[in-house]
């Protein structure tokens, strides 16, 4: 007995519906698509998806399948596969725009956003958000407009405007709270934290990642506790508590690694590293480094890269193995002249000038 492909199936037993009655069973596949999405189920989510585009192809209903190749984009953009989610999220703005729905075409401008910003190209990313901020506005979705906002303040926290950054987190955080939407409090919350924390204001900050733990946690937020643990962990390190931060980065790690996130779990061993150069064990903090720089590579993860690379290179430095650091310090330079990404430029000729 042979198997069907799940677009198979879905022809085969849609065959004996109406039209109606098809696009019905697609719109109860796409709620439980996004349900998954809601629940953090990525991999059970982008399979659906998957499903989803080939179903709304074999309908042959060109409003469903743009919807379908957004979900694709953006299940391969949760996924922490940015470049993945490019080609179909491409593919679904021009199905937007040719349909001319506002509010999709919002959406996936606000998506592309996300994902060119996780490939470091920043000013471009921004330029997208707010071409999407726009569209959510004229069609009054306070909801995708605040989520974009959030996204604006987090890019501007990374093209080093902290100030500007904070007005709008502000700004987000009143809307939520308005909204009732107590996951997406925490994670403005855990924004304002990290615009303290550039701003050298460690005590700001900690409150700030406190109050969005304590909101995870009664949420059952797993995820979102462990990213709000790594911003505390930073904090402990400021204030210089080293070794309650190494013992909270190692209970992250831990965490990451049975939910299977990479991208949590290379953050978590970047910052393994980069406490321990802080404690002077340049080699156990190589070894961390080492293991993160890999996943940051299968990420595609320049941003990520570029850094590990960079802190690789001071801790060659200090162990006084000049060459290995001036390798790092060459191959963080490479990568930086292939992503818009200014600040790390910068930072990448300061290091490369020290050495």
């Amino acid at each position: 007995m042979s198997l069907l492909d799940p677009a198979q199936s879905f022809s085969q037993g849609s065959s004996q519906l109406s039209h109606t009655q098809q696009l019905a069973q697609w719109d109860q596949q796409r709620a439980e698509a996004m349900r998954l999405y809601q629940a953090s189920q990525h991999s059970q989510f982008l399979d659906l998806a998957r499903d989803n585009l080939r179903s709304a192809r074999i309908l042959q209903n060109a409003t469903r399948e743009g919807t379908a190749l957004s979900d694709l984009g953006l299940a391969y953009l949760s996924g922490q596969q940015p470049q993945q989610a490019l080609e179909f999220l491409h593919q679904a703005l021009e199905s937007a725009q040719i349909s001319r729905q506002t509010k999709t075409t919002a959406v996936t401008l606000s998506n592309l956003g996300s994902a060119y910003s996780q490939l470091g190209q920043l000013i471009y990313a921004k330029g997208l958000l707010k071409r999407a901020l726009i569209l959510f506005q004229r069609v009054q979705d306070l909801p995708g407009e605040v989520s974009t906002l959030h996204q604006i303040a987090l890019l501007y926290t990374q093209l080093n405007q902290p100030k500007r950054a904070l007005l709008i987190h502000h700004q987000v955080l009143a809307r939520r709270r308005l909204l009732g939407d107590f996951s997406g409090e925490a994670v403005t919350l855990n924004g304002l934290g990290l615009v303290h924390h550039a701003l050298s204001q460690p005590e700001q900050a900690m409150s700030c990642f406190q109050e969005a733990l304590k909101i995870q946690r009664a949420t059952r937020n797993l995820t979102g506790e462990s990213t709000t643990l790594n911003n505390l962990a930073a904090v402990y390190t400021d204030l210089g508590q080293p070794q309650q931060a190494l013992i909270t980065y190692h209970q992250i790690l831990l965490t990451q690694r049975s939910v299977g996130n990479r991208r949590g779990e290379a953050t978590a061993l970047h910052n393994l590293g980069f406490t321990y150069a802080l404690l002077g064990n340049g080699q156990q903090a190589l070894t961390f480094y080492t293991q993160a720089l890999i996943h940051y590579q299968e990420l595609d993860d320049h941003p990520g890269e570029i850094t590990i690379l960079l802190n690789m290179a001071a801790a060659y430095a200090d162990l006084g193995q000049k060459q290995q650091a001036q390798s790092c310090g060459q191959q963080a330079q490479a990568l930086v002249r292939q992503i818009e990404h200014e600040p790390l430029a910068q930072k990448v000729q300061q290091v490369l000038d020290g050495l």
